[in-house]
């Protein structure tokens, strides 16, 4: 793991996120979901535009997880994510994500876990659907982390995204919706 050299694709991540009425999330989108959301509580639905892209999301919960599905701009959609717990990542992998990030960063805190079903070239949308909602671990599956990192005299707060096995695949700075620089 020492030798481990990677590649990864960081920026910053500015987020706008603004509840919108079912009316207005793209009916391709709703049509995807809607058999999932007929025991769902709390279903809410949101627009969401960040510094690369504009994407509509469906938040509610099922059973005892809460639930993000996120759609693109066209109603195609990316992923599925649901909140979980470190004690839910395998060992090996947690081991991984730990290494890194105290290999990364003096003191840090994670505030949010994520597991993520991306939509795979080689599946249908219908089993990604399936795959995330039975929530089984697969060689696909992703872990988003949201943590916060000591910097200079504060705190950053980080968005990263780590493959299956614990490998980084993504990290950015993560400003919150009240940043009142002028950001370009």
């Amino acid at each position: 793991m020492c030798c481990m050299a990677q590649m990864v694709f960081a920026q910053n991540k500015y987020e706008r996120e603004s509840r919108i009425e079912v009316e207005e999330f793209p009916k391709k989108s709703y049509g995807i979901i809607q058999d999932y959301l007929k025991d769902a509580k709390r279903v809410r639905f949101y627009q969401e535009t960040d510094s690369i892209k504009k994407s509509f999301e469906a938040k509610f919960k099922k059973g005892r997880l809460h639930y993000s599905v996120e759609f693109d701009q066209n109603g195609t959609l990316e992923d599925v994510e649901f909140n979980i717990k470190e004690r839910d990542i395998p060992n090996d992998t947690w081991g991984t994500i730990l290494y890194y990030l105290d290999e990364n960063h003096t003191k840090y805190r994670v505030k949010k876990i994520q597991q993520q079903y991306p939509i795979m070239e080689d599946q249908s949308i219908e089993q990604t659907l399936h795959n995330a909602f039975q929530n089984l671990i697969l060689p696909e599956v992703n872990y988003e982390l949201v943590f916060a990192a000591k910097e200079n005299k504060g705190y950053q707060e980080y968005e990263a995204l780590f493959n299956s096995e614990g490998r980084l695949m993504r990290i950015r700075k993560s400003y919150p919706l009240g940043y009142d620089h002028v950001l370009y």
